[in-house]
C-alpha cells in the first residue's frame, strides 16, 4: 500500500488546548493530540504533517501550499474560522484535496454563532463533539475514503 500524506491544521487558540476551558475542550495538549495523531496514522499507513496558527492568511498559505507537497487528505480544525471563513473555504475548494471537518465540542449543541460551519457543505465529512478523539476518528474516515475506489465523478469534496 502506498502512504498518503495528511495535512492536519489547527486553527486559532487550539495551541492553548489542554488549559483553554477544558470543560468544552479537553485537557489534552495540541502536542498530545498530534503525537496519537502519528502514531495512528503510522498504523494507517498514513504520513502526518500538522500545522497550527492563529492567523487566518497562515492557514490559506498552508492549504494552497498543499498542491505542491502532493497532499492527499486533509484534517482542518478551523476553530472559530468555522463560522466566518470565507477565504479558508475558498482556499480549500480551489485545491481539490478532501477534507474532514473537525471539532473537539459538538458545536451544535453549543451558542448559536457555532450551529453554521462555513465549511461543512464541502467537506468530505464533519466529526464533532468526541473531544480529542474527534481527530483519530477524522483521520480514520480520510483513510478509508483514500483507501476506496472512487465511484463517482464528483470531485473530492463533495461539492
Amino acid at each position: 500500500m502506498t502512504t498518503s500524506h495528511i495535512l492536519v491544521l489547527h486553527g486559532p487558540n487550539l495551541n492553548m488546548l489542554g488549559t483553554r476551558e477544558p470543560d468544552h475542550y479537553g485537557s489534552q495538549s495540541l502536542t498530545d493530540i498530534t503525537e496519537k495523531m502519528i502514531a495512528l496514522g503510522n498504523s494507517l499507513g498514513l504520513e502526518i504533517t500538522s500545522f497550527q496558527s492563529n492567523h487566518e492568511g497562515e492557514l490559506v498559505d498552508r492549504i494552497q501550499q498543499a498542491v505542491s507537497e502532493n497532499i492527499d487528505g486533509i484534517v482542518i480544525n478551523p476553530a472559530a474560522y468555522t463560522h466566518t471563513s470565507i477565504a479558508i473555504r475558498d482556499a480549500l475548494l480551489a485545491i481539490n484535496i478532501p477534507f474532514i471537518e473537525v471539532h473537539l465540542s459538538n458545536i451544535h449543541s453549543r451558542e448559536e454563532f457555532r450551529h453554521h460551519s462555513m465549511l461543512a457543505d464541502a467537506a468530505t465529512g464533519v466529526v464533532a463533539g468526541f473531544g480529542a478523539t474527534s481527530y483519530l476518528l477524522a483521520l480514520r474516515g480520510l483513510a478509508e475514503f483514500l483507501h476506496q475506489p472512487q465511484q463517482t465523478t464528483e470531485n473530492h469534496t463533495g461539492v
